[in-house]
């Protein structure tokens, strides 16, 4: 987006259409009890099970929150947004409501069966709710709506262990119940709230076929292999996910290294804490303004400056041993940058034409989310042989993202009308995605 006109919080949200909100309203009660990957490790090591069995468990989440996505998407293509929030979250509800009966002995292989569907039906509504808020929002405020939606996952990320604090005084199991709870009052409001749409069939696709680019609709009609055999030669899109990989990877690095790096230089644990609150508080008072401010810009420069201030924050952390004021430093400069970038980053696979739309926010999401499960590896195992030093990597592995990204997004200028041409037969360019 680079009208002249710069976009006004205000104005976004004075256009935000009804669904919209309670769309987003969804995803905020839905993240305000979302517990199961925060405390599974240490409710199940409450429950007398060992580390092992704990991680275990964790993993078989995060495997199934990867496949999620792309269930999700596959299902919303299929059947629209709605039906698929619907069915993911009523399926989630119960799957994650029975962990506390499961936790006990004897019960493994059940206990990991059901957390890794959990996972599965717990993420899969997330390509449909990207769905349904980019086609539901107008095209100016795009990026501006999912900067909403990132606000409602990252409130309802710093409130919910508030709210978990308080319940695990009352009753462990109640973690779990009030999270498949939350789950099921999504799945009424979506129900209740949210627009039917229908499946768009091949007749309905044809004009927006006609003016996407061949690369992105050959091949639609056999089905989704075709589709997903069409994104690995889209190599613009190979570019952007491999710097939604090395991103996700990096800054995950906050919450797994970061915490151990204090440790080892003797600070608090509520200094972490603090670091976390100050990260949060800037983040959600922050992002929608710093967003409409920044929409007059092209999107790759947005990508790309947000990853180099990300990655400049990333490498100040390799000073913790110092000061604090570094470490504090550090995590302002990082969430800048995600505030710059990542809004971009979130709204570009939502600008391809709808054939695709849904398996190209799937795919992205489940790289994302592939990225974070192998993060604690990739952190841990660098950080206890590199020390300082491994922050200076991730700053630079964060900068190559950044260039992965640029390289992903940018879009070659239209070519300029032959001159000679009639003004009545000149040609409009073709709708691509990743238009900004």
């Amino acid at each position: 987006m680079t009208e002249d006109a710069p976009v006004r919080v205000f104005d976004a949200l004075k256009a935000t259409p009804t669904p919209v909100r309670y769309l987003l309203g969804g995803v905020l009660v839905n993240q305000l009890g979302a517990f199961v990957q925060t405390f599974l490790v240490l409710y199940l090591t409450y429950r007398g099970a060992s580390v092992s069995v704990a991680g275990l468990s964790l993993v078989a989440y995060s495997i199934g929150s990867v496949f999620g996505t792309m269930l999700g998407a596959e299902i919303t293509h299929r059947f629209g947004p709605r039906a698929t929030i619907m069915a993911a979250m009523g399926a989630s509800a119960p799957l994650v409501a029975s962990i506390s009966w499961l936790s006990g002995p004897g019960m493994l292989w059940a206990l990991l069966v059901v957390v890794g569907l959990a996972g599965l039906f717990t993420q899969a509504y997330r390509p449909a709710a990207a769905v349904m808020l980019s086609d539901l929002m107008p095209e100016r405020y795009q990026v501006m709506a999912f900067s909403m939606m990132r606000i409602a996952l990252n409130i309802g990320a710093a409130l919910a262990p508030l709210i978990a604090a308080v319940v695990i005084l009352v009753d462990w199991d109640l973690l779990f119940w009030i999270d498949g709870g939350t789950a099921l009052v999504y799945a009424l409001l979506a129900f209740a709230l949210l627009p039917k749409k229908a499946v768009e069939g091949e007749a309905e696709q044809g004009s927006e076929a006609a003016a996407a680019p061949e690369a992105v609709t050959s091949g639609q009609a056999a089905g989704g292999r075709s589709a997903y055999a069409t994104m690995l030669r889209d190599r613009k899109y190979m570019l952007f996910l491999g710097a939604i990989l090395l991103g996700s990877l990096t800054y995950a690095q906050g919450h797994i290294a970061l915490p151990l790096e204090l440790a080892e230089d003797d600070y608090p644990t509520s200094f972490y804490s603090t670091v976390l609150t100050v990260s949060s508080v800037v983040l959600i008072t922050c992002e929608l303004k710093i967003t409409a401010y920044l929409s007059r810009l092209p999107k790759h420069v947005r990508v790309i400056t947000g990853h180099l201030v990300e990655a400049v924050g990333l490498a100040v952390y390799g000073l913790t041993s110092r000061s604090g004021a570094f470490t504090i430093t550090g995590a302002v400069l990082v969430v800048c940058g995600i505030m710059i970038a990542a809004p971009s980053m979130f709204a570009h696979p939502a600008t391809f034409p709808a054939a695709v739309k849904a398996r190209y926010i799937g795919t992205m999401q489940a790289v994302g989310g592939a990225a974070s499960a192998l993060a604690p590896l990739f952190g841990v195992f660098l950080w206890t042989r590199l020390g300082g030093g491994f922050w200076l990597l991730c700053g630079v592995v964060t900068a190559v993202a950044g260039l992965l990204a640029l390289a992903g997004v940018k879009q070659p200028p239209e070519p300029a009308p032959a001159k000679d041409a009639d003004a009545g037969t000149e040609g409009t360019p073709e709708v691509v995605g990743g238009t900004s």
